[in-house]
């Protein structure tokens, strides 16, 4: 009989039994694996047993397999449960599916309880004291600059104190205003999700989320104008070098922040090294800041050793606040503010911020860059990986033998930097990470150690961050980071249009585009080349390349030289030899397409050899000395003429369409040697900078000459076909690597065909990530879809034997394709109204653009005429079938639609069929 003075039961463990063998695994590891479920699938596995029925029945895991799922605009049903399986499609199921759930006794879990902590605590009982950031009023320019612009935070107020946002922007007005405006929501998902805004109000009044979802939307402008009438840049943040850039042009700059009480920023630095300005409106906020190179505690930096893009794993802002930092001493304690209602706080270029929005929040905040910062986010932009780790996290992002190195150039004390537990492993910067144990002793002292690291080592100086960056890689021959800000075309072309709108801060531009580009040793080169040809030597205007091309091209007076060195040395001979052995064919068949191709008054290879640069003329028909040390020529002694010409450039794709496009890069390392090509300079624009301004009679000009151009092209003459080994020895070889198709029966097609047929079945294997490392001007939804564009049979398309009987005769002829006719490769003169100005002289100051490629004409609202089309160094032979689809994209550039849904005669006399 049991009395009332029996201790109680205590409920037995229910994790053993009814996690089975995964009892051995912690929580967070799987509530991690359960996020790779499917909604339907985790529903189900939740009748497996109490304790997994538990775990399949969190909202963050709903959250988590809703944002990963969900295309187009979100609406919250309550719970995310709820809101993913109707997603699913689940309209009666679901209703079951969220019915009461169950309670279960003999089951605790420690993880979980934090994160339903985090989920429904509130900060109103938090006490948050006004911090240590400096509060100033009615700053001029002048002191903003000497004392905080680039050197430390500062909170500004009254900034905001005329904006209509001081009244209209209240969750109320907006609601009013823009209740049905959508809007960008940020979120740990890669999917780009939006909700209209009476969602997102009724989303913040219902949710409990321990990461809530903020309206992070940096096309706020575009999506709601009238919102950019409600501010105006503060009179501190006027100067921003991005301005000079088109609006479609310049990278995200301006964003619109709304979130709920619990939602916020966790730790990060801002794009590029980019200095911010951030207004509040509405709400408090909660900031901590750390200089540049203090990782924060609990954050990790991963650098990618390929490309040099930087990924940072930091804990929410909330969990960061709670859990990281009552783990600091007072001396490793960030600098702190609370943000009030019409307060603008600046921060530094390449400082790390975290934020926590004490209630809900609105706030408008822009990045800019100016004379303080220009320097640091062109350094960033530059090719490597070394530097982007070092600038911010200080020497933690080095390995031994470079701080050794470190150690030597400036002041330390001993006693910090001795310890190896800071050493960089797999070039991964590491502090400690949620769900270690803090309580084990080490913490205060780990801590301790990267802040003296931090202190007596690191400098955020341009001189001592340069030393860190990869001398052998250049802007032109590395692979791109994909979190770089703008590519590689945009970086270029805005250096060389603040070069010529901004004469007054060239010093600094060059100093930064010597950071980016490499500027000063294709200075050199180039003043080597133009001593060699008699050229004039470059002007301070002509000391920048123009252009959005992949290689380096400069304007000299009436010339213009092109230096070759995308994809390396190998690439770049074949592409010169190319573009030679065309000119030299296009003369000898007397074409008309010669009169629109300007005149080549050069070529020749320089080389660095002993110290001193040396240049070789050469014309594209023989192997330089300097070449033929090379170990890349294939079958040297059979080549005739034009070793470099247009059979073993296809016979070199055909090689290089097997390799990742990384593999390509790297295939070649950095040489010292580089062909080049001196052509006449046009007179006039590209198409490029004209596509906006030109009347439809200008562009039945540009329809009409391009389908004339290319018909001649199509019909010159191409070099005899020569014997290519690597065909045959490769044609019944089955290659399981991904890069090549098991070959079927084997085509009974004339050699040059079969050669074609399988360069493009290696290149169709990765198109797609060949077209994503091309980035902008290609969209991504097209980038995603473009394996559905890609014939499935390349003989059956190219290869159409006129009789059946006799494969030998084909019914498609084998013809030159450009395959690079660009907006920027076609050029246009200005007009009269009776005659063109074919010589119009034209100051060099007067150069807009940086894809300039002529001179500009300083007389505006004149007609237009094309003239020249440009760079055949990647030329091709093939079918005309993919010549004309070539050719209809190309007039969907210049009509701004899908050409092919208009009838070609209606634009041009030439009929397009006869080519």
């Amino acid at each position: 009989m049991v009395t009332s003075d029996a201790p109680a039961v205590e409920p037995r463990d229910r994790r053993p039994d009814a996690l089975g063998d995964l009892r051995v695994l912690p929580d967070e590891v799987i509530c991690s694996i359960l996020e790779f479920l499917t909604p339907r699938d985790v529903a189900r596995l939740s009748c497996v047993s109490s304790v997994v029925y538990v775990l399949c029945n969190e909202e963050p895991l709903w959250m988590s397999l809703c944002l990963h799922r969900i295309t187009g605009p979100l609406q919250y049903r309550g719970s995310w449960k709820k809101t993913a399986l109707l997603l699913e499609h689940t309209t009666g199921e679901s209703e079951e599916l969220c019915r009461k759930q169950l309670r279960f006794d003999g089951f605790n879990s420690w993880f979980l309880y934090k994160r339903l902590y985090r989920c429904y605590t509130t900060l109103a009982g938090f006490n948050f004291d006004k911090g240590n950031v400096d509060r100033k009023e009615n700053l001029s320019v002048e002191e903003f600059h000497c004392q905080y612009d680039g050197k430390k935070p500062v909170l500004l107020t009254r900034l905001a104190d005329t904006w209509p946002a001081r009244h209209t922007w209240t969750t109320e007005k907006l609601l009013e205003n823009y209740g049905d405006t959508s809007f960008k929501i940020s979120q740990r998902s890669s999917h780009k999700i939006s909700m209209k805004f009476k969602d997102y109000v009724t989303y913040m009044n219902l949710q409990h989320d321990e990461d809530p979802l903020y309206i992070f939307d940096d096309k706020f402008g575009e999506v709601a104008p009238g919102l950019l009438k409600d501010y105006t840049v503060p009179y501190l943040f006027q100067e921003d070098y991005f301005d000079i850039l088109d609006r479609d042009q310049r990278p995200p700059f301006r964003w619109l922040i709304i979130g709920p009480e619990r939602s916020g920023a966790s730790w990060h630095v801002d794009p590029a090294l980019t200095s911010a300005w951030n207004t509040l409106l509405c709400g408090r906020k909660r900031w901590a800041l750390y200089p540049p190179g203090k990782v924060p505690l609990g954050v990790t930096v991963h650098v990618n050793e390929e490309d040099g893009d930087v990924n940072i794993e930091a804990p929410t802002s909330l969990q960061w606040w709670l859990d990281f930092y009552p783990l600091l001493a007072d001396e490793d304690k960030p600098i702190e503010c609370t943000q009030l209602p019409g307060e603008t706080i600046s921060v530094p270029s390449g400082w790390w911020h975290c934020v926590l929005n004490l209630e809900t929040t609105i706030a408008v905040t822009q990045n800019f860059v100016n004379p303080r910062n220009f320097e640091f986010v062109c350094l960033d932009m530059a090719p490597g990986y070394r530097h982007k780790g070092v600038c911010r996290a200080g020497l933690l992002a080095l390995d031994e033998d470079s701080i050794e190195d470190v150690k030597n150039n400036i002041s330390y004390d001993n006693n910090d930097l001795s310890y190896s537990d800071q050493s960089r492993k797999e070039k991964r910067v590491r502090t400690l990470e949620t769900g270690e144990n803090f309580e084990d002793g080490q913490t205060e002292n780990v801590v301790s150690k990267s802040y003296n690291l931090w202190k007596h080592g690191f400098s955020y100086d341009i001189e001592f961050l340069s030393m860190f960056l990869d001398k052998e890689r250049d802007h032109y021959n590395s692979p791109w980071s994909s979190g770089n800000c703008m590519g590689q075309r945009e970086m270029r072309e805005w250096l060389y249009r603040l070069w010529v709108g901004k004469p007054g801060m060239r010093d600094l531009i060059w100093k930064g585009a010597c950071l980016a580009l490499d500027a000063g040793r294709l200075l050199e080169c180039m003043g080597e080349i133009c001593a060699f040809h008699n050229l004039p030597s470059p002007t301070e205007l002509e000391r920048l390349p123009v252009g959005t091309g992949s290689n380096p091209v400069y304007l000299v007076a009436d010339f213009v030289v092109k230096i070759f060195v995308e994809e390396g040395l190998e690439a770049s001979l074949y592409g010169l030899g190319t573009e030679l052995e065309f000119h030299c064919l296009l003369s000898k068949a007397n074409s008309p397409l010669q009169n629109h191709i300007p005149e080549v008054m050069g070529s020749g290879i320089l080389y660095h050899e002993n110290g001193s640069y040396k240049i070789v003329a050469w014309d594209g028909s023989t192997i330089p000395d300097v070449i033929s040390k090379c170990d890349f020529l294939l079958e040297k002694n059979k080549v005739d003429s034009f070793p470099f010409g247009i059979w073993n450039n296809q016979q070199y794709e055909y090689r290089k369409a097997g390799m990742s496009t990384f593999e390509q890069v790297n295939s070649v390392g950095c040489t010292k040697i580089w062909p080049y090509i001196i052509t006449k300079r046009c007179k006039g624009k590209i198409f490029a900078q004209l596509r906006n301004t030109l009347e439809s009679e200008d562009l039945l000009k540009l329809a009409s000459f391009l389908g004339e151009q290319l018909r001649h092209l199509h019909l010159l003459p191409h070099p005899p076909h020569i014997s290519l080994d690597i065909i045959e020895s490769e044609s019944d070889i089955c290659h399981t690597n991904g890069f090549m198709e098991a070959v079927p029966d084997k085509l009974n097609v004339p050699a040059k065909w079969d050669f074609f047929i399988r360069t493009l079945n290696k290149k169709k294997n990765d198109a797609s990530s060949r077209l994503k490392t091309w980035g902008y001007p290609i969209p991504s939804t097209l980038i995603e879809k473009v394996d559905e564009y890609i014939p499935e049979d390349f003989a059956k398309l190219l290869y159409t034997p006129k009789d059946e009987n006799d494969p030998s005769k084909v019914c498609k002829p084998f013809s030159w394709i450009h395959s690079d006719i660009m907006d920027d490769n076609i050029h246009m003169e200005p007009c009269g109204s009776n005659s063109c100005l074919n010589g119009a002289s034209v100051d060099a100051d007067l150069v807009e653009n940086a894809y300039q490629n002529g001179s500009n004409d300083p007389e505006e609202g004149k007609s237009w005429r094309p003239s020249h089309i440009l760079d055949f160094s990647d030329l091709s032979l093939g079918a005309i079938v993919l010549s004309m689809k070539r050719i209809y994209w190309e007039l969907s550039l210049v009509y701004g639609t899908n050409y092919r849904q208009q009838s070609p005669g209606k634009l041009s006399s030439t009929p397009y069929g006869a080519s």
